[in-house]
């Protein structure tokens, strides 16, 4: 029986970054789901399971990454939410909520998160 693909959402209000995000998380071995950030709403996908999220902290939209945070954790409640950001380290505000940061600007550091998540069991396979 051969291992299911694990599938990554990935979350930004710019395509471009959606477009190099999803390059590097594919090359980490993950299916990529993109979600574009829109000035007031989002729209999760609801077709299939999410593995891991990874998202974006400062949108420009009206919605704040917290107010995502808690679409996202109701869509997908089991799934590790890895927070990108060019800050230092995660916000106070999604310390409680988020299982990893990563640093913008540093891709191999998200795939070194991705594989160490993996490894540790905190990315399962949610059918």
């Amino acid at each position: 029986m051969c291992a299911k693909q694990l599938t990554a959402l990935i979350l930004d209000d710019d395509p471009s970054h959606l477009k190099i995000y999803s390059w590097i998380v594919a090359r980490a071995g993950f299916q990529c789901e993109t979600v574009l950030v829109r000035s007031a709403s989002v729209d999760l996908p609801s077709s299939r399971p999410m593995d891991v999220i990874i998202m974006d902290y400062r949108y420009s939209s009206s919605l704040t990454a917290a107010d995502i945070l808690q679409a996202v954790k109701a869509a997908f409640p089991g799934a590790p939410v890895i927070v990108l950001s060019e800050l230092f380290d995660l916000p106070a505000d999604m310390s409680s909520h988020a299982t990893a940061f990563v640093r913008k600007g540093d891709p191999q550091q998200l795939v070194n998160k991705l594989n160490e998540l993996r490894e540790t069991g905190q990315i399962q396979e949610f059918y």
